[in-house]
Order: C-alpha cells, then structure tokens, then sequence
C-alpha cells in the first residue's frame, strides 16, 4: 500500500530527507494515535509521498520504508513509535494540493478530505493519478 507523509519544510524538507541517503531518517516525533497506527502497518519497501505542508502545500517526492515501526527516540513515551524513510526520488513536477483537490479521481483522497493527518493511506488509483501528474511514470 502506498503512503504519504507530511513535513512542514522549515523543519524537514525533502533536501534534508535526500541528504540522508540511503540510511534514511526516523520519521519521528508524530503524536497522532491514527498516524501511528498507519506506520505501524507498513512494511520495509512500501512507497509514499513526501508532502511539504504549511510553505508550499505540494507533493515533491517519493519516499521507501527502509525500516519497520520501532520506538520513537525522541521519546520515552511508550505509545509512539515510527518508521524510517529514505528518498527515492524527487517528483519532476511538483503537486499541490490545489491541484489534488480538482484532479479526476481524487476527489476521495485522504489529503483532500482530511489534511490534517500526517501519515495517511493513498489508493493505488491515486497513486497512480498523483505519479501521472508528477511526471513520473509509476
């Protein structure tokens, strides 16, 4: 299942999340129950978005989970815990969610109806639609 995950650019960008290679980074520090739960769910090789929130609102990336949820070590709180993502590439186009919001077929995207929520589920349909308008094939 594919993914997307939102960063606020002035505090983690997609240059920042390039930077680390293949290591990748945590992606830590969510304290959203439902976030969390999504993450817990993924498996080492899924893909996601990499969204800039807040400055830019658009899709700029594609993201690989390189490592299962473990705990977040930002944290001593037992209850949160994230996975680690590595940048796989960069869209050509960037997506905005302007964009999103009047494209065919993504009328029920999480993004659209609820952009509040970090960590959210993408349909392989919207996927797909997103990567077409990105200028990627997918």
């Amino acid at each position: 299942m594919p993914w997307l995950f939102k960063s606020e650019p002035d505090t983690w960008s997609w240059d920042q999340q390039v930077s680390r290679g293949s290591a990748g980074e945590e992606w830590h520090g969510i304290r959203n129950y439902q976030a969390r739960n999504n993450m817990r769910s993924m498996k080492v090789g899924e893909l996601g978005f990499f969204y800039h929130s807040n400055i830019g609102k658009e899709i700029v990336g594609i993201v690989e989970v390189s490592r299962e949820s473990a705990p977040d070590s930002t944290t001593d709180d037992p209850r949160w815990d994230c996975v680690c993502l590595r940048a796989v590439r960069a869209l050509v186009k960037p997506v905005s969610l302007e964009v999103c919001k009047t494209a065919p077929g993504l009328e029920k995207m999480v993004l659209v109806n609820n952009s509040r929520l970090s960590v959210q589920p993408v349909t392989d349909d919207e996927w797909r639609i997103i990567c077409t308008l990105g200028g990627i094939s997918s």
